[in-house]
């Protein structure tokens, strides 16, 4: 079903269209966009609420600059779809997050207009002035660079140490702040409460107005007049707001805050900051969710939705005709408040993602013993080492993405010292349509090579549940590695059991070949079970939950008895569980045909986690496959799959 544009949006191809529009046209272009966002999503899904929010800063953006000369860097991509569509990707935005099609964030193989690619938050304000700064060396002065980035994404550490440097800089650099209070949660934090005492403080604002006003003159009166004019307006930002600006005490000229939504204030505003030399802020102020009214009220289940109904504003759901297998991250959220009813010394930290991870469910029943602790991965696992220096027990959840930002805070603050930090690393594997960016795909190569660290991943959820239960008894660092989606056991609540660390175990017997699984993935290997019966074949699967330490005992069994063995894991290849496994095998003198299946040494980008599993080879039919080809099983045996 290809959405039909409206009238101006459906001749504006490239921003240079949208520059031939005359400014009593941009309500109405915007008003456009932002219909087509709503009726886009709503029948295929996709991120929503944070792209109606800079819909009118969206338009002002292209109309005001030389894009893609000048550089426009969107923080994290949640809300690049209206800069999709103005720039060139509309007639196949249906495409997008689909299989072989758009992604869904920002990527520069995708369109010259896209400067950055994203998808992790908190790093457009140093590659914004890393390209400023390139341009000042290259002489080309007129470029602008631009860093749009929420207050969310700006708790994190990154962009302080950006805006740190871009102070002393001289480079030709605007930040603009989308301040809308949220990131796919609320935001929490000071930084949050400095910002709304800025937005919510009527002296300043009325005065502001007369600021601006003398702003919209600097072109006429100089240079001079604008250091008169910042001097002045620093002296009131300090005096009515009692405080020093803190951008402006990093050498950040600040400008705002602004109306987010008002787009011809907007282009006014953006046109004098360009003549206006050296590192600079805008502060605006935007609603997630804006212009669609369900949205703007409940801005967290609107941060990426599905498809829905825009009139009545329901969210499709699929009605199982039996009972379903829970999530994962639901598992674990109940799991965890089951043990902090036994155990008081278990607490939760999240960084910034509660209800993605269910670490809400563990908040609500122990608002006290729950953190959320912002978009700062490296301070979540610091803050946690922290904890359980004094005898807390963390869990410390945090995607399996996303921990790539904490490594060093594993290995130096956690590992180290031996403490009893449990990670429970959710979307681990392939994230679906969010892409190489989100992808969980290095952390069994990155996590196994650290001392101390225990690093293991459930098979469903009983054992995700017993894994939590070992972790917490542990008394020193803990791994745990689960996808995301859904499990497959509909009855899931089992009695909590205690398992051996490093100790695998047999799902099926065999005696000609054997298949040793990590984690969900196993479960590819189990819906083959009736089909290498069909095939004549005695296959032996083995379970081995722990990548570190691994099963010695299960592995001398395994070389012991087969010349032919299979590794599965959802991970990647390089350094992950199969080259363990080798690795042992070498080091015992052991003699085997290996085939290992897991992600390639090649970035592997979005589309549902079936088709990406399948692409990499190890979907049920990819593993039935790689058994007939090591069992050299001729095209006539081969059955239907």
């Amino acid at each position: 079903m290809q959405i039909e544009p409206g009238e101006l949006l459906r001749g504006i191809h490239q921003p240079e269209d949208l520059k031939n529009l005359s400014k009593d046209r941009l309500v109405q272009i915007c008003d456009e966009l932002r219909q087509f966002i709503i009726d886009h999503v709503s029948v295929y899904g996709g991120h929503f609420g944070a792209g109606l929010g800079v819909v009118e800063l969206t338009v002002a953006l292209h109309y005001v600059l030389n894009t893609p000369d000048d550089q426009l860097i969107w923080d994290v991509g949640h809300q690049a779809y209206g800069h999709k569509i103005l720039t060139g990707r509309r007639n196949d935005f249906h495409t997008n997050r689909l299989y072989k099609g758009l992604s869904g964030f920002p990527k520069r193989k995708e369109s010259p207009f896209d400067a950055f690619g994203v998808g992790h938050s908190s790093t457009s304000i140093s590659a914004a002035l890393g390209m400023a700064m390139a341009s000042k060396y290259k002489g080309e002065t007129h470029r602008q660079h631009v860093a749009v980035i929420g207050d969310g994404a700006m708790t994190g550490g990154m962009a302080f140490e950006a805006m740190n440097h871009a102070g002393v800089s001289d480079s030709n650099l605007i930040i603009i702040l989308n301040d809308n209070c949220m990131s796919i949660d609320p935001n929490v934090g000071a930084l949050k409460d400095y910002l709304t005492d800025i937005t919510t403080s009527h002296t300043y604002n009325k005065v502001k107005d007369e600021v601006w006003n003398l702003l919209g003159k600097i072109s006429k009166f100089g240079f001079s007049a604008q250091d008169v004019v910042s001097k002045v307006e620093g002296a009131i930002k300090s005096a009515l707001l009692k405080q020093s600006n803190l951008f402006e005490s990093l050498n950040l000229r600040y400008f705002g805050p602004v109306d987010g939504h008002d787009v011809n204030h907007l282009v006014e505003v953006l046109n004098d900051l360009k003549d206006i030399p050296g590192p600079k802020i805008l502060h605006c102020i935007t609603v997630k969710g804006k212009g669609y009214a369900p949205a703007e009220k409940d801005q967290t289940k609107w941060h990426a939705p599905g498809k829905f109904d825009k009139i009545t504003g329901e969210i499709a759901k699929k009605i199982p005709t039996s009972p379903q297998a829970p999530k994962y991250q639901d598992v674990f959220g109940h799991t965890l408040v089951e043990l902090a009813e036994k155990d008081k010394k278990i607490v939760g930290v999240t960084p910034a993602m509660p209800s993605g991870s269910s670490m809400n469910i563990m908040m609500k029943a122990f608002p006290d013993r729950s953190f959320d602790v912002g978009i700062a991965e490296q301070h979540a696992v610091t803050f946690s080492a922290g904890l359980a220096t004094q005898g807390l027990v963390p869990f410390c959840n945090i995607y399996s993405t996303f921990m790539q930002r904490a490594y060093d805070q594993v290995i130096h603050d956690v590992c180290l010292q031996d403490l009893p930090v449990v990670f429970c690393l959710d979307r681990a594997g392939f994230a679906g349509a969010d892409g190489p960016t989100h992808h969980g795909a290095y952390d069994l190569a990155y996590l196994r090579c650290v001392p101390n660290l225990v690093v293991s991943a459930p098979m469903n959820e009983e054992e995700l549940r017993n894994m939590m239960y070992s972790g917490a008894e542990h008394n020193a660092p803990y791994a745990i590695r689960y996808p995301r989606g859904q499990g497959v056991m509909p009855d899931w609540r089992k009695p909590l059991r205690k398992i051996p660390t490093g100790q695998g175990r047999i799902i099926t017997e065999g005696k000609d070949i054997a298949i040793l699984s990590i984690g969900h993935i196993g479960n590819y290997a189990l819906e083959n079970k009736d089909k290498f019966k069909e095939l004549g074949l005695s296959v032996a699967h083995y379970d081995m939950r722990f990548v570190k330490p691994l099963d010695e005992s299960l592995l001398h069994e395994v070389f012991g008895k087969f010349d032919k063995v299979i590794t599965v894991e959802d991970g990647c290849l390089m350094g992950g569980f199969g080259s363990a496994v080798l690795e042992w095998m070498m080091d015992h003198d052991y003699q085997a045909k290996v085939k290992r299946l897991g992600i390639p040494d090649e970035v592997i980008e979005h589309g549902e986690q079936m088709e990406l599993h399948h692409e990499c080879g190890f979907d049920p039919s990819g593993i039935l496959q790689t058994v007939k080809d090591m069992m050299n099983l001729n095209v006539a045996d081969k059955i239907k799959i």
